[in-house]
């Protein structure tokens, strides 16, 4: 791409970008604007939300002296803007492929990346410890975190401005109201940001006064004590001001020489302060504007004509069996609701939500909230059904064990994303859910092989007196048939596929049976898909063991206190005589990449898996007579 940027093509980090004058700042945020348009139509990745931040990342930038002074962003979608002005814009085509750009701040790739997001609702606390870090160590240099309204529902955001409001520290909170998180916005908090908008003839008046009135001056200080007496009169809530921050705004996060001249006057003041802009997602591309939600994260397109309807896949996706499963079920049980942290779109609830609006609850980005909820109504008698993605909900992982599995509770845990995600990363990995849940008592898991087994495991999940958890990956299935009718499977029974010869039996957990299919034929090995991580069919497992000398385990999920390891423990207890070869994935985090190549680099493709068992018997010999070659 040999396309002109007048002056963003002037910079290389943003020492560069604080020679500009501040009339260039305009022409420097559409540059990086058009820039991300142009590259990220090619790649793909996180689009809208960046959009909507340019002008607030030029701001910041210019104002403040990164990377000595700390911006902290909130989750990182946002901060593909931060990364083009950090050195990074001719890598921007790289993002979330393997080797490439990370698709979130990370610190390991960039001196400006100050802290490694993905999660929500971490910036503020982040930032409030580095701040006290830079006091302890007698530095001095700002703090800044970025939070969106969307991440300001979670309860970790309050904790720390709960903290903070009472330090003595720099640190400033820039609240990016934009009225979106991926889903819209739900909550009283929502509300609450609408109405402190709707004040902005108070906050017009309060900003012009103070600018020509000497900080520290009588006027001054009669001014500040007036304005916590006549707040009210025009903003109807004054949380932030309450919590200890002095709260600048809201202003237009799109205005560059109001920005600049706040983030100037939040430098001067002392203390923690709060500003509060509002912005558009996906400023500047009409289509992302327009529609926010489909242009959160994009694939390849033509800028020129937006992105073109997606094409149903030929199979069905996970996603997508669960939404036409939990559907079917509300019309047959009205005792079922669905709960989910935000993820409607991601967990497939738009349908529900729909149809069933008073059994939907949106509780915004709240996992613990949304798994106590969950508690209380199962208290009552209610089904709830908690969607949620694997990695979001370790963020829920106290709720799960106290309020639900210690009271035996009924409640339905559907867990997408499970295993390998791809392109967004470590944070959004699945890799540890079938080891975080193993060690929890009264809890089923169940992991399915194809997509109806999908179906049939959330029904067993459902009538199952007790809490279960359904763990399913991101994708579509092998292309099993799916039968409409419901038929609860029996707890804890595997179903043994195929019958070979005695040296080798494989034991596949989850949506690895496609693979250990193609592999027992090749080899002539038996194979069984385990379908429950727990309870463990153990009869299985002891037949498998008295049949064949050598038992190997498969799953998409960390071999340390994974399935395998569950197999591991029953061999060891019973001393049953043959040998265990565990393959799953491996004890380090993996960064971003398809899932086909996080699979490969795992040795958990078709190929290695083979390679590695037979490599495994070689080594072993002395215990296996033979293996088909």
């Amino acid at each position: 791409m040999n396309k002109i940027y007048p002056i963003l093509d002037q910079i290389n980090d943003p020492t560069d970008l604080r020679r500009l004058t501040a009339d260039q700042l305009p022409q420097a945020a559409d540059d990086v604007r058009q820039y991300l348009i142009d590259n990220i139509s090619q790649c793909g990745g996180h689009f809208g939300s960046g959009l909507g931040t340019v002008e607030l990342t030029v701001a910041l930038h210019y104002v403040f002296d990164t990377p000595k002074d700390r911006i902290v962003w909130d989750v990182g979608h946002q901060a593909y803007p931060h990364k083009i002005l950090t050195g990074r814009k001719n890598l921007l085509q790289t993002i979330k492929q393997k080797n490439g750009l990370a698709p979130f701040p990370k610190r390991s790739e960039s001196q400006y990346d100050t802290f490694g997001v993905g999660h929500s609702s971490t910036s503020i606390g982040a930032a409030l410890g580095m701040s006290l870090g830079a006091q302890i160590i007698g530095e001095e240099r700002e703090v800044v975190a970025v939070i969106g309204d969307g991440a300001m529902t979670a309860g970790m955001a309050y904790e720390a401005l709960n903290h903070g409001g009472e330090l003595d520290t720099n640190i400033l909170v820039v609240l990016n109201e934009n009225e979106m998180s991926i889903s819209p916005n739900v909550g009283a908090l929502t509300r609450m940001l609408i109405k402190i908008v709707s004040g902005r003839t108070y906050n017009r008046m309060r900003e012009k006064s103070k600018r020509w009135m000497r900080r520290g001056s009588w006027l001054w200080k009669f001014l500040s004590r007036w304005e916590e007496h006549t707040k009210g009169m025009f903003v109807p809530n004054t949380l932030f001001e309450e919590l200890g921050f002095h709260h600048l705004g809201p202003i237009d996060g799109h205005d560059m020489p109001t920005l600049i001249n706040t983030l100037q006057t939040a430098k001067e003041i002392q203390g923690p302060k709060l500003l509060h802009i509002i912005t558009k997602k996906g400023k500047g591309y009409k289509p992302a504007e327009e529609n926010p939600i489909k242009y959160h994260a994009v694939s390849k397109f033509d800028p020129k004509i937006g992105m073109k309807p997606s094409v149903s896949p030929t199979r069905p996706s996970y996603t997508s069996i669960f939404s036409n499963w939990i559907c079917d079920m509300a019309r047959i049980d009205q005792s079922l609701v669905a709960i989910t942290p935000a993820m409607r779109e991601g967990s497939g609830l738009v349908e529900f939500s729909k149809l069933f609006p008073r059994r939907y609850f949106d509780v915004g980005i709240a996992e613990q909230h949304a798994v106590t909820l969950a508690a209380g109504m199962a208290c009552e008698g209610i089904k709830p059904v908690v969607a949620i993605y694997s990695t979001f909900l370790q963020r829920a992982y106290d709720q799960l064990i106290h309020d639900v599995a210690i009271q035996n509770l009924d409640v339905l845990f559907a867990i997408d994303r499970g295993g390998v995600v791809g392109p967004d990363g470590a944070t959004h990995a699945g890799n540890l859910d079938l080891s975080y849940l193993r060690c929890i008592p009264n809890l089923v898991i169940m992991a399915p092989a194809d997509e109806n087994e999908c179906r049939q495991m959330l029904y067993t999940g459902h009538i199952h007196k007790g809490p279960a958890a359904v763990r399913y990956p991101r994708g579509t299935g092998p292309g099993t048939s799916i039968q409409p009718k419901m038929k609860a499977l029996k707890i804890g029974q595997a179903h043994t596929l195929r019958r070979g010869t005695k040296e080798i039996a494989i034991l596949s957990f989850g949506v690895m049976l496609e693979s250990a299919m193609k592999v027992a034929e090749s080899l002539d090995t038996s194979l069984v898909d385990m379908r429950f991580i727990k309870p463990l069919d153990e009869e299985i497992i002891i037949k498998m063991a008295n049949q064949h000398n050598c038992l190997v385990t498969i799953e998409d999920n960390v071999i340390a206190g994974g399935a395998g390891s569950a197999v591991n423990e029953v061999v060891q207890r019973l001393k049953l005589d043959v040998i265990v070869l565990n393959l799953g994935l491996p004890d380090y985090f993996q960064d971003h990449g398809s899932r086909e190549e996080l699979l490969e680099e795992a040795g958990l493709d078709e190929a290695n898996i083979q390679r590695r068992i037979q490599a495994f018997i070689k080594g072993n010999n002395h215990n296996v007579i033979s293996i088909k070659q």
